[in-house]
């Protein structure tokens, strides 16, 4: 049901969703659902997957990325322990941000669960957009499976900004299908 709202919501602004399907060999597939303005590259290191989603045009200036990796201990088996290790690693942002402080943020998701922490550079606040050069960029984790952790980086000018909403909704929208055998 929360795919079809994503999709709906996709073409409700303007943009038609496509389909990009990775596979993480014999613990399954993500599907990622990204606007036709979005590309998506992935690249395979054997004990991880990089997926890069950019924006199609120069206009936008907005980046995510998603690191799936494979750990052999499931150390997020407790939504209490994956907000912990998201805010205590997000603690290197904080620092210099505007909020001052990491706070995890659920994400709504088809599958699994995450955490993200969201933070301002205060050196941007007021000025123009810089290609490359963010206002804004949140922080997080996903645990899919024991096997299946994926972390998020999203960069955007805004946490209002429409590139911004896109990439997340592509994060909260994405679908794990476990392999077979699991």
């Amino acid at each position: 049901m929360k795919k079809i709202f994503v999709l709906f919501l996709l073409s409700v602004v303007g943009i038609f969703a496509q389909a990009e399907t990775v596979k993480l060999g014999g613990r399954g597939t993500l599907t990622v659902y990204i606007g036709d303005n979005w590309s998506m590259e992935t690249a395979d290191y054997g004990d991880r997957r990089i997926i890069k989603i950019r924006p199609k045009g120069t206009h936008v200036n907005a980046h995510g990325e998603l690191t799936v990796t494979f750990p052999e201990t499931d150390r997020f088996d407790t939504k209490a322990r994956l907000k912990m290790r998201v805010e205590i690693d997000a603690m290197k942002f904080a620092e210099q941000s505007v909020e001052g402080k990491a706070r995890g943020k659920e994400f709504s998701l088809l599958g699994g669960y995450g955490y993200y922490c969201s933070f301002t550079d205060p050196d941007l606040i007021g000025k123009p957009p810089q290609e490359g050069n963010f206002k804004t960029i949140s922080v997080g984790i996903i645990r899919l499976a024991a096997d299946v952790v994926v972390e998020v980086s999203i960069n955007a000018d805004g946490f209002t900004s429409a590139p911004y909403n896109e990439l997340l909704g592509a994060i909260e929208g994405m679908e794990f299908k476990a392999g077979a055998g699991r």
